[in-house]
């Protein structure tokens, strides 16, 4: 949970702001609307699938470095 103390001499949209991007860093908003609807669980195939593809794409940036 977020809360932040409001300072001396600070307006309300100046708290509002701070409290947006602390909610923003701490990525509550960004796991909330994952929630929000049912993801199949990968099996072990498709966890595998998408280990080689990112070792592919991988390589295919290392080669394109040294171009």
């Amino acid at each position: 949970m977020i809360t932040l103390k409001k300072n001396p001499k600070e307006s309300n949209e100046k708290l509002i702001s701070r409290f947006q991007k602390k909610v923003q860093g701490s990525r509550i908003i960004i796991l909330a609307k994952e929630k929000m609807h049912f993801k199949k669980p990968l099996k072990k195939g498709g966890i595998r699938k998408r280990a080689m593809m990112r070792e592919h794409y991988r390589e295919l940036r290392e080669k394109a470095k040294y171009l």
